[in-house]
């Protein structure tokens, strides 16, 4: 790892703009130009974004987000994306990324079990969308840099812009590269893309990132941090001037940058950036980063939380990603790829039917409906109880799809997270767990660490769950529900909160905060693997 350069180099209280050093929180001008929330740079409206509607935004903006479930949080629980990993050369070296083929059991950016030609990346985008008429959006996130394959990237968007009209085009990029790029992304219609941004200042950068390839040679250290920081400022105002939504994804890395981030969200959401993504650090040992061999270790859930709500006001925050393997497929949360590996598709029989596509989405959008309903007819209810209060809690959900309260204890991978108060049911994140349920039986080593990944919460909605997890989690102070299954998250949650509120103002409970939960990131088990 490098070390960091002397103070004298630059001071940590500066970062560099384009051609320019400005203090940190500096006003920031920005061309009178097309981009981010509502076509412009700049403050941009607070409600804009992962969880606003078509009220909170222009119509052009929300026609590009509404069914996009990385760009909205609603959209995730009802439409599937895909990558395909086309990309495998990179640029930079990250001092958390190690990328990998053939792990099948793990969950992470940069991990792909096959690497993909540009032709059979879109013949297996093709079989995926004629499968999933849901599946709206392709992406190309590596396995390694986008834009480092400028050849390969372009020619899978080409062909698919061609063949499948309605697919919404997206890549992911470290910026590096992509300034050099933008006019290639406008011109097949691109109009989504996520820039990995972990800082604004090179002191901080350098602890992240050991060397960029720059200009035929390597370039380390500060110098390296420095480049790579003013190309990607240069990117984003570029995308923003071009009319592209742009999605930042950071990296928090505690005593790195976790209060840098902070300033990181000002800065992008100065240049026009739609979504800021702060995700935590991913840092097991057995996948071999830089990070994970010096014991640098991620955050809690609440130290995660704490720096996303401290950026409340800055850019717009996507609380529900769920750092995708570089070749995913299906909903957020789910992983369809080994239904549609390339020995797979040659036996399948592809129809683009897009009517029948339209059709489907048509009663998608339906079901999305009934949701807002009725979340909004929850909410009406929390008004009207006649207990006055600020509490707000932490609920899991157990759910496989469709925004509902749809699935057992024993199949959770992945618990939903949920802020609830008088005035909302806030998705807030999610909690990777072991599977409980193997072969038909509870596996009682496993629930211990079940019960800690979801420790911050008060409760936790299930379709249906046993006798002994029920007992572990009660005597932890969890209470399991299941008395609304297959109702939508958000009703269920708030009838909850309500009943919770009514017992506490009977004197029948009292209120106790919940200690801090362990996050389980970025691997599945072996029982889901094999």
């Amino acid at each position: 790892m490098q070390q960091a350069s002397p103070a004298s180099t630059m001071p940590a209280t500066t970062y560099v703009g384009i051609g320019q050093i400005k203090p940190l929180g500096a006003k920031f001008e920005l061309p009178d130009a097309g981009g981010g929330c509502g076509t412009h740079g700049g403050e941009g409206k607070a409600s804009c974004g992962s969880s606003g509607g078509p009220d909170d935004m222009p119509a052009e903006i929300w026609e590009k987000v509404k069914n996009h479930p990385c760009y909205s949080e609603e959209a995730h629980h009802h439409y599937a994306r895909m990558h395909v990993a086309v990309a495998p050369a990179c640029n930079i070296q990250c001092n958390y990324c190690n990328r990998k083929y053939d792990c099948s059991n793990e969950s992470r950016p940069g991990v792909v079990s096959q690497k993909l030609t540009p032709d059979q990346a879109v013949k297996k985008v093709l079989a995926v969308a004629s499968e999933i008429p849901q599946m709206t959006v392709l992406g190309i996130a590596g396995p390694g840099d986008s834009l480092a394959n400028p050849a390969k990237t372009f020619d899978t968007m080409r062909m698919l812009h061609e063949q499948a009209p309605d697919i919404k085009l997206c890549l992911s990029t470290n910026g590096l590269a992509l300034p050099e790029q933008v006019d290639e992304i406008v011109k097949y219609n691109i109009d989504h893309v996520t820039i990995t941004i972990n800082m604004v200042d090179p002191a901080v950068g350098e602890k992240i990132y050991p060397w960029i390839f720059w200009k035929h040679k390597r370039v380390t250290g500060y110098e390296a941090a420095k480049i790579l920081h003013e190309q990607q400022m240069k990117g984003l105002e570029m995308l923003t001037a071009r009319g592209v939504l742009t999605k930042i994804n950071s990296v928090l890395i505690p005593g790195i940058n976790d209060e840098h981030l902070i300033e990181v969200n000002r800065e992008v959401k100065k240049r026009g950036a739609f979504l800021h993504n702060i995700m935590p650090l991913i840092s097991e040992p057995e996948h071999g980063t830089v990070f994970g061999l010096t014991g640098q270790r991620g955050p809690t859930a609440q130290e995660l939380k704490a720096v996303q709500d401290a950026c409340a006001g800055g850019a717009n925050l996507m609380r529900h990603c769920r750092q995708c393997r570089a070749d995913a497929v299906g909903l957020l949360g789910e992983d369809r790829s080994e239904e549609f590996t390339l020995d797979k598709i040659e036996e399948m029989e592809v129809v683009y039917d897009l009517d029948r596509r339209r059709a489907y989405q048509e009663k998608v959008e339906t079901e999305r409906q009934a949701q807002h309903d009725a979340k909004q007819e929850a909410l009406a209810e929390a008004a009207n109880l006649g207990v006055a209060d600020d509490l707000k809690v932490l609920v899991a959900v157990a759910t496989k799809g469709g925004g509902r309260v749809n699935e057992h204890f024993g199949h959770v991978t992945e618990f939903q997270i949920f802020e609830v108060s008088r005035s909302e049911a806030l998705f807030v994140g999610h909690r990777r767990v072991d599977l409980y349920c193997q072969g038909g039986f509870g596996d009682d080593e496993q629930l211990p660490s079940v019960v800690r990944a979801i420790n911050d919460c008060h409760a936790v909605l299930v379709a249906k769950i046993g006798a002994c997890p029920k007992d572990e989690l009660s005597s932890a102070g969890i209470e399991p529900v299941d008395q609304y299954v297959g109702e939508f998250i958000e009703k269920a949650a708030l009838a909850w909160f309500n009943d919770y509120r009514a017992r506490i103002a009977s004197g029948a409970l009292v209120h106790q905060d919940r200690g801090d939960a362990a996050i389980r990131q970025g691997a599945y088990t072996a029982a889901q693997a094999a």
